[in-house]
Parts: structure tokens; C-alpha cells; sequence
């Protein structure tokens, strides 16, 4: 199968990059994303003598390998944080969060409005904007902070708990600005729908969050009478699975399933020693296999057009990409009691963007945002190239400076 043949040439260039990487004293994770990046160059320029690997990278079936990659990235984070310690760390992050999301939307709203060209479509997009600089990629900075040996940290808990929020925020945003799309910008249909949109949010926690604490030990306890190999495993898979499909039920992103999910498997709810085995089961598996298929995604769908049709543009959407991440959760970390390094690890940690701001531009990107209004302009058109260039030189960058940071 073009599948297998696939998955065996990313392994291969993966662990090679991973290990020059790791030579180089940077992260793996820096590896992997060059690795992509090549690839990508590779057969976007060479795509008929690589045919069969060219169509295979744009089958369903390696799509579905990159969600799983996510998936699996997003439980083992969870499984490595309890709930209650989680929500102490929620309750310093809401600040972070908060900044980490108004800066960024209004710094790239403000972009849109001084760049784009006027049109009826010209607010929704300049709100796109702001939206895509909002997203900071959870599952790229969890890999980071597991690659330095910090996932326990508060720096990293603090991270992660605010870009899950900044996430579930920006998914609320781009939903409503593809219903604005679809109805013609009718405000009654657009406060309907901000209404339903937050009504499945509150139902999904109302009903996860009960069940995580009530339900899980209940399943834990009995755990020990049932017999098929490796039940642990799979009954953590099947409670996983079951809050991802949940979470997409209810409009939001299933790696906010897969997570909570993950936080609720903890050894107050199994053994320790159960506990432990499934931890370096799910390990061993997300970042020995489907964590570099994930990571090699992301440079693959690199695009260099925008760098020559709109080069300052994109330098402009770069650097404020990072600098709104970092006035806005940097400052309020340090506000809420971190150290100033510590407040700028989270800065940086808050900037990386990768395979969820792709996920963003390609629903954009499919409801018609980018080719309005007709005859589209250039920078218009290069808006998605230049938000995929965007999100890869953060991404790139993030664990690079975090690694100096940590080390320092």
C-alpha cells in the first residue's frame, strides 16, 4: 500500500533529522519539522518522479493518521496532569489566556484593516486575521516541554492550560465568522449562533467534567475483574475516543476531548503501577510513531508563494505573531507571580502555532474567504500561503528559544 510506503520513508528522514537535531543541541521536534519542510520542497518540486509518495501525503488515510497523531499527543498530556492541579493552574493561566487572545486578534484586525483591500468581505477577513494570531498550537507545545523535561513544570502547565482556552476561543471565533460568510453577515443569525456555540460548550463540560471525576474510578475500580489483554489500554482509548467524538458533537476540536480525557487516568484513579505501564504504552506509541507523522504534516503543507508575491506582509505577520503573544501572555504571567524568565518562556511557549492554525486557514480556506472579492487580489490570495509560512516560523522558532531558555 502507497500508505506504508509513506509512513516508512517519514520514519526513516524523521529519526534521521530528530538525531542531527538533538546533535545539533536543539529539540527532536526541530528535526521533524525541517524533515517536513524538505519533503515537502521535495515533492511539491519533484511530484511526478515521486508520484506515489505525492498521493499518498494527500490521501484521506494520512490525514487521518495526522488527527491521530494529535489525538494521541493531546491524551498522553493529558494522562502527565491531574484535574484539580490542572485547575489551580487554570485559575493564574485565565489572565494569560486572556491576553494571549485579546492581543493577538486585535493586533491582527488592526493588520487586516490597513492592508486589505476594501470590500464586503474586508471586516470578516481582517477578523480572520486576528483570529488565526490568536491559535497557539497545544500539541507542539506539549512535545516541547516533554522534549525538555518540563511537562510538570508551572511554566508548562500554565502554557498549556491558556492556549487550551485560547483554542477553544478562537474555534468559537472562526465558527461564527463561517456562519457570517454563509448567511450574508446577518446579526441576528450571528448572536443565534454565538449563543448555541457557547451553550454546546457549557453542556460538553457539564457533562465531561462530572463524569471524569464520578465515573473514571468507578471504571477503575473494576478494572481488575475483567481479563482481555491489555483492558487498561483500551478502556483509556475507548473513554478517550468517546469525549473526542463528544467534544466534535458539541462544535469544538476533539484534542480538547482527547485531553480532558487523559487528565482524568491518574493514579488516584488506577494502581500506580497500571498507571505507569499504560503511560509508557502511550508514550512508546505517540512519540515513537504518530508524533513525527504529525510534525512532518505541518512542513508539508508549506507554500512559498506569498513570499514573493507579498514578502513584507508576511514579515509583518510574523513578527507580530510573536511579539502579541508575547506582550500578551508574557506580561500577565509575570503579573499573576512568575519569574521574568519564567514569564517569557511562556511568551515564547504561547507563540508556536503549527498543525491547528492549518486547520483554521483550510476551513477559511474551503468556505471561500480567500477569493472574495472577484477578481481576488494578490494579497488576498496569498493570505493562507502567508498564515502557513506564519505558523511554520513560529513553530520552528518556539522550541529553539524555549531549549536556550530552559538550558540557561
Amino acid at each position: 500500500m502507497d500508505i506504508l510506503y509513506l509512513i516508512l520513508v517519514l520514519l526513516v528522514v524523521t529519526r534521521v533529522f530528530a538525531e542531527l537535531a538533538e546533535r545539533a543541541r536543539l529539540p527532536a521536534i526541530v528535526g521533524e519539522l525541517v524533515a517536513g519542510v524538505a519533503l515537502g520542497f521535495l515533492l511539491q518540486r519533484s511530484s511526478d518522479a515521486w508520484s506515489v509518495l505525492w498521493s499518498a501525503c494527500q490521501s484521506e488515510t494520512y490525514t487521518s493518521l495526522v488527527s491521530l497523531g494529535m489525538f494521541f499527543l493531546m491524551l498522553l498530556a493529558g494522562i502527565r496532569m491531574e484535574p484539580l492541579e490542572f485547575a489551580r493552574t487554570s485559575k493564574s493561566a485565565a489572565l494569560v489566556a486572556l491576553g494571549g487572545m485579546i492581543i493577538p486578534v486585535g493586533a491582527g484586525f488592526a493588520l487586516g484593516l490597513a492592508v486589505l483591500p476594501e470590500s464586503p468581505f474586508k471586516l470578516v477577513q481582517s477578523l480572520f486575521l486576528g483570529t488565526a494570531l490568536a491559535v497557539t498550537a497545544v500539541p507542539v507545545t506539549v512535545r516541547i516541554f516533554m522534549d525538555l523535561g518540563q511537562l510538570e513544570t508551572r511554566v508548562a502547565k500554565t502554557v498549556i492550560a491558556a492556549a487550551l482556552w485560547d483554542d477553544l476561543l478562537s474555534l468559537f471565533l472562526l465558527a461564527l465568522l463561517l456562519a457570517a460568510i454563509g448567511e450574508g453577515f446577518s446579526g441576528s443569525f450571528q448572536s443565534g449562533a454565538a449563543l448555541l456555540l457557547l451553550g454546546k460548550a457549557v453542556l460538553f463540560f457539564a457533562v465531561t467534567i462530572p463524569v471524569g471525576f464520578l465515573v473514571f474510578p468507578l471504571i477503575g475500580r473494576y478494572l481488575r475483574h475483567l481479563h482481555f489483554p491489555e483492558v487498561d489500554f483500551s478502556m483509556l482509548l475507548i473513554a478517550a475516543l468517546a469525549y473526542a467524538v463528544f467534544a466534535e458533537m458539541m462544535g469544538l476540536h476533539f484534542i480538547l476531548g482527547a485531553f480532558l480525557a487523559g487528565m482524568f487516568f491518574h493514579p488516584k484513579v488506577v494502581d500506580a503501577d497500571v498507571y505507569q505501564r499504560v503511560e509508557q504504552q502511550m508514550s512508546g506509541i505517540t512519540r515513537g510513531f504518530l508524533a513525527p507523522i504529525f510534525f512532518v504534516s505541518v512542513g508539508l503543507h508549506l507554500d512559498f508563494s506569498a513570499i514573493s508575491q507579498v514578502p513584507g506582509f508576511v514579515a509583518v505577520l510574523i513578527l507580530i505573531a510573536i511579539a502579541s503573544k508575547l506582550i500578551g501572555s508574557g506580561f500577565p504571567a509575570y503579573w499573576v507571580g512568575l519569574s521574568k524568565r519564567e514569564s517569557l518562556m511562556v511568551g515564547i511557549g504561547m507563540s508556536g502555532r503549527g498543525a491547528v492554525e492549518l486547520i483554521v486557514a483550510g476551513v477559511a480556506l474551503e468556505a471561500g474567504l480567500f477569493l472574495q472579492p472577484y477578481p481576488t487580489p494578490v494579497i488576498v490570495e496569498s493570505l493562507f500561503s502567508a498564515i502557513v509560512i506564519m505558523a511554520l516560523v513560529t513553530t520552528v522558532l518556539t522550541p529553539i528559544f524555549l531549549h536556550r531558555l530552559a538550558s540557561s
